[in-house]
């Protein structure tokens, strides 16, 4: 079992208010191939794209899963994005469903929207503006025993939930994917790792066949090969970062697949073990693999 500091942790309430989607004076976005085109992306419930699901097949465009949240206030926001963590509790303070428990599942940098994923039966009732309460617990995590691994956006729940195994002074933590350092795009060279997230770009048809990356789901976990997180997003061999998939596909350049960190080392004490089943859907019991009751929807 890890050594960990978790009894020193800080529980702290954070909250914002479901998102709305937004959109600029145009509704064209331009592709990195210079096309025009008209896609749903940021914000507001997404009724059909859930953790689980793939991160590409979408006719979309960053779109986040399930339900995306965003405090009014500039630093309430900063910090929701910050002490939120991956794996989080958290609940619906206000509406139809009050009371009802999700799951945080990542972060968006940019537009800055902590996401979270509710049971099925739960959507239909949630209203933009619903206030989402998160109790914020992970930030200041440390592995006692790994002290060359810093661990960010990560909860103990789902630090408790992953398969995790050591072997000759490395960490060995299961992925679906590795990722080389040379595709990773947005959020390259910033220094918000303890929030936000930053894209893996899948805009070489080569690259993306060699490295299975057609293959990507929302929840995965993917090793980023050569890249280092520690105090910003850095290129470095031999350093190997973890992370989660937490939004969709983009056909904007630079853009694509977004990844929020949960390890990183910049000595390569970490060894990233193939599992096609490496999800955090799947470990939290969450999004296309959490038990819901069946609802039908009326007037959609």
């Amino acid at each position: 079992m890890l050594k960990t500091n978790t009894e020193e942790l800080v529980s702290i309430s954070v909250f914002g208010e479901i998102a709305s989607p937004l959109s600029g004076p145009s509704p064209y976005t331009i592709s990195a191939q210079g096309q025009p085109v008209v896609l749903p992306g940021v914000g507001g419930i997404t009724y059909n794209v859930r953790v689980g699901d793939s991160a590409l097949h979408w006719e979309a465009d960053h779109v986040e899963p399930c339900v995306s949240i965003k405090n009014s206030n500039k630093e309430a926001n900063a910090a929701l994005n910050l002490l939120a963590c991956i794996g989080n509790r958290a609940w619906l303070s206000t509406g139809d469903a009050k009371g009802r428990e999700g799951c945080v599942t990542g972060k968006h940098g940019g537009i800055e929207h902590v996401l979270i994923d509710f049971g099925e039966e739960v959507l239909p009732k949630l209203t933009i503006g619903d206030k989402v309460m998160v109790e914020a617990e992970g930030v200041g995590l440390r592995l006692k025993d790994y002290p060359e691994i810093k661990a960010m956006n990560l909860s103990p729940r789902l630090l408790r939930a992953l398969p995790l195994g050591e072997e000759k002074g490395a960490l060995v933590i299961p992925v679906t994917h590795k990722v080389p350092a040379g595709v990773m795009g947005s959020g390259l060279g910033s220094h918000h790792t303890y929030r936000g997230d930053y894209d893996i770009q899948l805009f070489d048809e080569p690259t993306v066949k060699e490295y299975n990356l057609q293959t990507l789901r929302l929840g995965d976990l993917v090793a980023i090969m050569d890249a280092d997180h520690s105090f910003g997003r850095i290129y470095k061999r031999g350093a190997v970062s973890i992370g989660v998939v937490v939004h969709t596909n983009s056909v904007t350049a630079g853009h694509g697949p977004g990844l929020t960190t949960l390890f990183t080392s910049s000595k390569g004490r970490i060894r990233p073990v193939g599992d096609p089943s490496a999800n955090i859907g799947r470990y939290l019991k969450i999004g296309r693999f959490r038990v819901s009751k069946k609802v039908t929807r009326t007037g959609r």
